[in-house]
């Protein structure tokens, strides 16, 4: 009975420390479970054990891709114990070094051990603290599994985050780049040629832009700053450049530009410039950079093609009219270049030794400083100009010359043309005229057809078949004898009449010595008899030599 009674206080305090324990593996589990830091759960539950009994902690577990990692580390470790827990799973009994007792509670969670917690005694814990140690181990486990699913959560949310920051800079990439493409298109759709895609460019990236030829020959400009006059480099320098960015394929800063290559295939077409002095170039100016200089190759290359087409077409046609075609498939061809052909028309003949494009650049300036429609083509190493309206000969020589330095320039043009099958003759008069004016001691300047006069009417009688007659009954002897011994006899007698008998002006227009010229004179006396001092004479000898001029400038039928 005594022993009953002793017994209730030892049971009553036994229960009391149980309740007790209880109680603080309550609190534990309340701060375990609002805990999200793997480390602090350990810590907690790892000084939790101590007082729940007899137990001390040696070590605590966590499990990472199915093996379990000694967390924190503890140094020095006890040897093989890694190996014994992975083995049991993270559950047992363990062999400790200078320790009687050691026990593996596994952390648990539903979805297996997470985390194993190693305790140690100096002898076997009574089974209520052996209950209490595995309460602690189930509610660290839930603990442990639930800071995971947080972890987790809060890394996908991150992930989340990040993908959506990015998502929303790729979007306003994508909105600026659309705008960049919106604009530009809209630029060249609407047939602004490449100064409308250089405002475009300059626009959509607040800098002046340039655009250079291959050459360095600035083609447009916009923005403000514009050099005065536009430097250019020389053409070593060019190609040097050029090369480079060939080979980088890239935008390139040099100095104050950031620059690209204009080419749409293997012709390079130009070169495209950012105008920034800053060393940062933004990627929205970079890409409409690059953008731009794909616009700008493909709006060079269509006017090139379409340049390339109305030079065939223009040059089919004005082939055409000079040889003889329709009248129905002319206005037809002449109306795809925009020109209208019916009403009267004109043919201008220009020759000159200077560059063709030289000269039919300055033909283009001229013919619209004179309000002239005309069409642009070559025929037999000549320009021609087939025009609405006859030009004035000495102002088109005059704005044609303003434009050139090719000297001469001579220009011949034809008389009234009604209808384009009637441009053969238009062809031929102007073709009479231009080398009328070649012969002439001024062959500098331009003659029309019907102010030639005399020469009108050798045309006529040309037509008739008599001019031939006359030439030959006035200068057959000279004509036999400069064809025998390759003489100027013929020509030398020209110059003297047109010169009217004058012996300085005649030698200096033959470029040759008065003696020579006397010499020449005379022997024309010798071989025909005529006496040069007659004025009736001299004058059927003057017609005779223009006639033979006209005769030997007439185009072969």
């Amino acid at each position: 009975m005594n022993q009953k009674l002793l017994s209730y206080p030892i049971a009553d305090g036994l229960a009391d420390a149980q309740l007790a324990s209880l109680r603080g593996l309550c609190a534990l589990s309340a701060a375990l479970s609002s805990e999200h830091e793997v480390v602090e759960i350990l810590r907690l539950a790892r000084a939790a054990v101590p007082s729940l009994g007899s137990c001390r902690t040696l070590a605590s577990y966590r499990r990472v891709d199915g093996e379990f990692e000694q967390y924190p580390q503890v140094r020095p470790a006890q040897p093989g114990l890694d190996a014994q827990v992975n083995a049991q799973d993270g559950a047992g009994s363990v062999t400790l070094v200078d320790e009687k007792w050691g026990w593996a509670f596994a952390l648990g969670s539903l979805s297996g051990a997470v985390g194993s917690l190693i305790v140690a005694s100096d002898g076997a814990p009574r089974p209520d603290e052996i209950f209490l140690l595995e309460v602690l181990a189930q509610v660290t486990g839930a603990a442990l599994a639930n800071a995971a699913t947080h972890e987790h959560l809060s890394v996908h949310a991150t992930e989340l985050a990040e993908i959506n920051q990015h998502l929303v800079g790729t979007v306003l990439r994508l909105e600026r780049q659309t705008r960049v493409f919106e604009v530009l298109s809209g630029a060249a759709a609407y047939g602004q040629g490449e100064q409308g895609i250089a405002d475009a460019i300059a626009q959509l990236t607040d800098v002046p832009v340039a655009v250079e030829d291959p050459f360095g020959n600035l083609r447009a400009w916009s923005g403000p700053g514009r050099p005065e006059p536009y430097p250019k480099t020389a053409p070593e320098q060019r190609d040097q450049l050029l090369h480079r960015l060939a080979t980088h394929n890239a935008p390139l800063r040099v100095h104050d530009r950031v620059i690209m290559l204009v080419k749409p295939r293997a012709e390079v077409l130009g070169i495209l410039a950012l105008i920034a002095p800053d060393d940062q170039v933004t990627e929205t100016q970079l890409f409409a950079l690059v953008f731009g200089s794909t616009m700008l190759a493909l709006e060079l290359a269509h006017q090139r093609n379409l340049a390339e087409i109305e030079l065939r077409l223009r040059r089919d046609l004005v082939d055409d009219l000079a040889s003889g075609t329709d009248n129905d498939s002319a206005y037809a061809r002449a109306e795809a270049l925009g020109h209208d052909l019916r009403g009267p028309h004109y043919v201008v003949l220009v020759h000159s030794a200077g560059r063709a494009d030289a000269i039919a650049e300055a033909a283009s300036r001229a013919v619209a400083a004179l309000n002239l429609q005309s069409i642009q083509g070559r025929h037999g190493g000549m320009l021609v100009l087939i025009t609405d309206r006859r030009p004035d000969p000495a102002r088109l020589h005059h704005a044609l010359r303003e434009g050139t330095d090719a000297r001469p320039v001579t220009i011949g043009i034809s008389g009234r043309c009604e209808q384009p099958s009637d441009f053969v003759r238009s062809f031929a008069d102007a073709h009479r005229a231009l080398h009328i004016r070649r012969r002439s001691r001024v062959p500098d300047g331009a003659t029309a057809f019907d102010e030639l006069g005399f020469y009108r009417l050798v045309d006529l009688a040309h037509a008739e078949g008599q001019v031939e007659d006359f030439v030959r009954e006035w200068l057959g002897t000279l004509l036999d004898y400069d064809d025998a011994r390759n003489s100027d006899l013929v020509s030398t007698l020209a110059q003297y009449l047109e010169c009217g008998g004058n012996y300085d002006h005649s030698a200096a227009a033959l470029h040759i010595h008065r003696s020579t010229l006397r010499y020449r004179l005379g022997r024309i006396r010798e071989l025909t008899g005529f006496d040069l001092r007659n004025m009736n004479i001299r004058f059927n000898l003057q017609a005779a030599t223009r006639a033979w001029q006209f005769l030997s400038v007439v185009p072969n039928p």
